[in-house]
């Protein structure tokens, strides 16, 4: 059955509501995204961990490893990307008016993409052995 259904306005595809596909793969956006970000998260916590009370020298050696800095970059990223996707979750079941859940949506978007690729950015700036901000930034 395509196209009108059930006399409410809804549309159908094969007998399932079209809203219902699309929830279905945010549905599971999520979890592969929760399932990828909760052992990099482990190991990020476990990390820190480790470097508490190590000196700057020591903090720098392990950013020069290129596993650690591809793998912290990694999480940053899917971190930001679940954080998305939970987000436009929690925006699309509170907030009623169309519009405004739109540009919310798009907003924090771009909000958590600026995070992603900053975060990318001065991981990569510290694997190279840069210091994290340009001389006179934050001093």
């Amino acid at each position: 059955m395509s196209g009108q259904g059930k006399g409410n306005g809804a549309r159908f595809k094969n007998n399932v509501k079209i809203s219902e596909r699309h929830g279905a793969g945010e549905w599971l956006a999520e979890r592969v995204l929760l399932v990828v970000v909760l052992p990099l998260g482990l190991w990020v916590a476990s990390t820190a961990f480790t470097l508490t009370g190590a000196g700057y020298d020591a903090v720098q050696d392990w950013f020069a490893n290129r596993l650690n800095a591809g793998l912290l970059a990694l999480t940053a990223v899917v971190f930001f990307g679940y954080v998305s996707v939970a987000w436009k979750v929690i925006l699309e079941d509170y907030v009623p008016q169309p519009g405004t859940r739109k540009a919310l949506v798009a907003l924090l978007n771009l909000v958590f993409l600026v995070l992603a690729a900053a975060s990318v950015f001065f991981i990569v700036r510290m694997a190279l052995g840069s210091a994290p901000l340009p001389a006179g930034f934050g001093a």
